[in-house]
């Protein structure tokens, strides 16, 4: 590969998030040896995993939130109660004056008024603490870290897996965790283990109500609770695994959800120790022999479940499907048939080794194309930016430029994900990762927040505020979704 500043440019935009700025001579360094640079990055394994103090585990932010929520049930019922007494007896050790009791004179107000300590500002909930520490860890390690290959794969991974903090609940306290937990640890390892990790953390069941799902024949079902739930099943053969046209049909979603009945989670309230960690409850598992994609699985409980999705992991099926989104979101909207062939192939002789997958990728020469043809997604074009400009990363500031450009942190607009096609009308202001320049409306000067009279024009509001109404008014970012 020759020496070419065109081929650093592809290392760093189209398989990483872009320079660090103020690194002289970091563009002829890369260039000597572009599929080099990226490669080097996948010996990094040590580099994915993302730790600090502040950052719970899943299960411990999970029964802080259940707590934090009994807590504050328990003082609304009290404030309730206050009030309710307050009203049918009156506030005691006040007498009003047509009571007949003694007026306080305006300096006896004003000493009392003086004597009052100010009260103290509120603290922040544990929700919020969690989601900022989250948000912040996040947030300093994608601008920071010198391995982009191996963040731009947790953020493929993450987003191929993804939730939503629409869904409500814990989902806030434990988006952060789930990426931590399910996707870093696998980014490099085998694809079949991510599967599995993903699909028994309470944030997919939760998402996917997989916990409300009980088998109709099972003791919990033949009591009438609720009944079968066949969301999670759906999206592990539509989304995660075989993808749309992967030739399973109806019958295989029922008889996959029928499979996984019993995946939930031991639920925080009722166990100070374990609660929010995975479990599986054999009264609500559907029992008997099930057939999935051709192949009977004998009766079992847990088993039963992981045999079934060990097979889906190994399909050929899911293996053209990871290829083509791989292929899609680095390289092309439309990839190389001929590439996309290639990943498969190492996909299925590897039994889904993902090292090996991305090894194949960065190593294809489809994959090094002089031209851009892809555009940056809004959290890869504001990472970008802070890396350029070697501006300090704020979580807050971060997550409301990505609010602001239609893509808000783990708030995808349904389960499908943020597309991997890089339309323009869906990226209203992405940038070519290869280009050197950003759009217009990247550039474009805030006006002064000061308004020179009462008659303001529209033209002269402040550019966040104007572009934050745009969103809203696409139904992009909800109301009152800001870090901070």
């Amino acid at each position: 590969m020759a020496n070419d500043p065109r081929l650093a440019l592809a290392a760093l935009h189209r398989f990483g998030l872009g320079a660090l700025g103020g690194s002289p001579g970091e563009i002829a360094r890369i260039a000597a040896d572009p599929r080099g640079f990226v490669k080097g990055q996948l010996q990094h394994r040590g580099a994915i995993a993302l730790s600090a103090p502040e950052l719970m585990r899943s299960d411990a932010a999970f029964r802080s939130h259940r707590a934090a929520e009994e807590q504050r049930r328990r003082e609304r019922e009290k404030a309730t109660a206050m009030s309710a007494a307050a009203q049918t007896t009156g506030q005691p050790g006040n007498p009003s004056p047509a009571a007949g009791g003694p007026a306080p004179a305006g300096a006896q107000v004003a000493s009392l008024a003086a004597a009052k300590p100010a009260p103290k500002p509120p603290e922040p909930q544990i929700e919020q603490t969690i989601f900022q520490a989250e948000v912040r860890a996040r947030s300093v390690r994608l601008v920071g870290t010198e391995n982009g290959f191996l963040e731009r794969l947790v953020l493929f991974w993450s987003n191929h897996f993804a939730i939503s903090l629409a869904k409500g609940g814990p989902m806030r306290v434990l988006a952060g965790a789930f990426e931590r937990e399910t996707i870093r640890p696998h980014v490099l390892g085998r694809f079949a283990d991510m599967l599995m990790a993903v699909e028994k953390h309470p944030v997919m069941l939760i998402y996917l109500d997989n916990q409300q799902s009980i088998g109709p024949a099972s003791r919990s079902g033949q009591n009438g609770r609720r009944g079968l739930n066949e969301n999670l099943a759906r999206e592990i053969l539509e989304l995660h695994t075989l993808g749309v046209d992967g030739g399973y049909s109806q019958d295989d979603v029922t008889s996959l959800a029928r499979i996984i009945t019993g995946w939930t989670f031991v639920q925080p309230d009722d166990d100070a120790l374990y609660g929010g960690r995975f479990t599986f409850a054999p009264v609500r598992h559907e029992p008997g022999r099930h057939v999935l994609l051709g192949k009977t699985y004998p009766e079992g409980g847990l088993e039963q479940g992981e045999e079934a999705l060990a097979d889906i992991a190994r399909h050929p099926a899911a293996a053209h499907h990871i290829a083509a989104k791989l292929a899609r979101h680095f390289v092309a909207d439309d990839p190389p048939p001929a590439l996309v062939e290639n990943l498969t192939h190492v996909f299925r002789i590897t039994d889904g080794d993902l090292y090996a997958v991305s090894y194949a990728l960065v190593d294809a020469a489809e994959a090094w194309d002089r031209e851009a043809r892809k555009l940056r997604s809004p959290e890869e074009f504001v990472i970008a930016a802070f890396r350029a400009l070697r501006r300090p990363a704020t979580g807050p500031q971060i997550v409301n430029m990505m609010n602001a450009l239609g893509q808000p942190l783990w708030y995808p607009p349904g389960r499908t994900a943020f597309p991997m096609r890089s339309t323009p009308g869906r990226r209203p202001r992405a940038c070519g990762r290869g280009s050197t320049s950003p759009p217009s409306s990247a550039i474009r000067p805030v006006p002064d927040r000061t308004p020179t009279s009462s008659s303001t024009s529209s033209s002269a509001r402040p550019l966040r505020l104007r572009r934050a109404r745009r969103c809203r008014a696409r139904r992009v970012v909800p109301r009152g979704s800001r870090c901070c």
